[in-house]
């Protein structure tokens, strides 16, 4: 059920610059909420220069008839929009930046990147929150916020400097892949090969966890409710796609484990979609955590594990998306994106090893501390599998076929006391 909560005139005239709030109530179970911003522009004439997605219909007012659209899709009204948001930077230039999903961002003079949160909740967003705690405490490997719009103590817009990048990760890795299959070498023997940029990313990694953990402390791990947000995760995927008995007892073993390590707050949902490869170092984004895990489960701290397993298993995704789009892979590129994929995890978990303040965050023993990654990759999976089936289920074999290879090789949790 969509219900209209508010709406606000935000500029006077013709173009007129409308924001709404939306009020979303699903019609299953208790009937979760959730609310969406919409910023709307509204002028007499039809505005053909934009795509017909970006169009929403015509509304009778006092001054005529009126156009609707989406605000962001236009370069006036997006400047217009920026404005409210950044009163002192006085951009001359938008442009709409594709490719996400539940926020719109707006590059403004190539100079900023204007983000608006498309899905809102009260209070301060994990985005906005975690990136100013970082800046404070002089962590530079995150774009930190440069003005941010909030009403009614709710955030609903950050602006932060645009920064030129050689790439994505994720595109990187998949041009890497690319070059791999063409050539039919090993992924040393390759130009685009990505092992030193995967042991730079370890470090970088290592370095943000450390911060964070000056940022908003640590705390000793607990095992329990690591365990406890597993399973809710897992009972929200589709019932018979899962072994979903087996997986709970192997999250159960982290109920009674003592070699845990700390926890602390993390980015949540990280993966090479999620950094950019800068001239020296990465740049992580988007720590709003993973969409499809409820906002306050979000911000519990966790072992900075999770976050690892979720860059270790999305080399592992951009592998398996390589062979799938290449279409009929044989054996032989099988083999190859198989060295890609381990000789690319062990050199990014080499690089996080050796940023020597991050070891007092992990579990004291290299058995407690792998059998934990292993734990967070089936988590990881377990999700993927959800986030498929909801936006992409032709590919949800892929987190299928990995949920069952951890499965297949499951370790032993250990439950003694750390090692001296």
């Amino acid at each position: 059920m969509v219900q209209l909560r508010r709406v606000d005139t935000l500029s006077d005239g013709w173009p007129t610059l409308l924001w709404l709030l939306v009020e979303v109530r699903s019609d299953a179970g208790a009937g979760e909420v959730s609310w969406y911003q919409v910023p709307l522009g509204a002028t007499p004439e039809r505005p053909d220069h934009l795509p017909e997605a970006a169009l929403v219909g015509q509304l009778s007012t006092p001054r005529g008839d009126a156009h609707l659209f989406d605000a962001l899709a236009d370069e006036r009204m997006a400047l217009m929009f920026a404005h409210l948001v950044a009163p002192d930077l006085h951009p001359h230039a938008a442009r709409l930046q594709g490719g996400e999903q539940s926020n719109t961002s707006v590059v403004l003079d190539e100079r900023y990147i204007m983000k608006v949160f498309r899905r809102v909740q009260p209070g301060a967003n994990p985005d906005v929150e975690v990136t100013e705690a970082l800046g404070k405490v002089g962590y530079g490997g995150v774009p930190v916020p440069v003005a941010v719009w909030r009403r009614n103590q709710t955030d609903l817009a950050v602006v932060r400097r645009y920064e030129r990048s050689r790439g994505e990760g994720f595109e990187m890795a998949t041009a890497s892949l690319r070059e791999l299959f063409n050539r039919r070498r090993s992924p040393r023997d390759c130009k685009l090969d990505f092992a030193k940029d995967a042991r730079l990313l370890g470090e970088n990694i290592a370095r943000l966890h450390v911060a964070l953990s000056e940022a908003f402390g640590a705390e000793p791990a607990d095992g329990a409710a690591w365990a406890a947000d597993m399973a809710a995760q897992l009972h929200r995927v589709a019932a018979g796609k899962l072994d979903t008995e087996r997986i709970e007892g192997i999250y159960d073993r982290l109920r009674t484990a003592e070699d845990l390590g700390t926890a602390i707050r993390i980015h949540g949902d990280l993966h090479l979609a999620q950094v950019l490869r800068l001239q020296r170092n990465w740049m992580v984004l988007d720590f709003e955590g993973e969409p499809a895990r409820p906002v306050a489960e979000r911000r519990h701290p966790s072992s900075p594990l999770r976050d690892v397993a979720g860059m270790t298993r999305s080399f592992q995704y951009a592998a398996a998306m390589a062979l799938r789009t290449h279409g009929e892979p044989d054996h032989e590129l099988r083999v190859l994106a198989d060295a890609w994929t381990v000789r690319n995890v062990n050199t990014f978990l080499a690089g996080y090893a050796d940023v020597d303040a991050a070891h007092r965050l992990l579990p004291q023993s290299r058995s407690s501390r792998d059998a934990l990654l292993s734990v967070f990759e089936l988590d990881k999976a377990v999700y993927e599998v959800a986030y498929e089936l909801a936006h992409r289920p032709e590919l949800v074999d892929l987190p299928v076929q990995a949920v069952e290879r951890l499965l297949d090789g499951e370790d032993e949790l250990p439950d003694t006391a750390p090692e001296d």
